[in-house]
């Protein structure tokens, strides 16, 4: 009966490693945030804004990978691009609230006006899993726009 449990054992012992590096790969890091931010400014400044905002909003673009996506604001809190909804495109959030309450665009707006750059945390809809989950964001004030990059928790 022993020797019935060696294998399956076994077997779990080398997958289960396996299988947590995956999932792990799966989410996007803060290094990964903070460079693709870096990234989307860069872009903006290089090609415009309007160029920007198209790139940042296309989701076979550069600036989306696996739950990491771009977003744009302006100083009003309009959306001015959205990497993993388009349809929040041209739509003002600044009294939007998380499940928590906390009105985080109208916080994200006064921070990149007081501090620049900045990390937030909020609660939000993962678009891998379709779950709100503990998200923290990474902002760069560029001119009259912030460029945002998250990860969740």
């Amino acid at each position: 009966m022993k020797r019935s449990l060696i294998l399956p054992t076994l077997a779990c012992a080398l997958i289960l490693p396996f299988s947590l590096a995956v999932q792990a790969q799966t989410k996007a890091t803060a290094a990964e945030a903070t460079a693709m931010v870096k990234k989307g400014v860069a872009f903006i400044k290089a090609n415009g804004k309007e160029k920007g905002f198209a790139e940042i909003s296309n989701k076979q673009g550069q600036f989306n990978d696996r739950d990491l996506y771009l977003t744009v604001y302006d100083l009003t809190g309009t959306v001015r691009a959205h990497g993993a909804n388009e349809k929040m495109i041209g739509k003002n959030l600044l009294e939007l609230k998380d499940i928590d309450g906390k009105e985080f665009y109208k916080e994200r707006i006064e921070l990149a006006k007081s501090k620049g750059t900045f990390w937030q945390d909020y609660k939000f809809t993962n678009p891998t899993t379709k779950k709100i989950e503990p998200k923290t964001t990474y902002c760069e004030k560029l001119d009259d726009l912030v460029v945002c990059g998250g990860i969740y928790k």
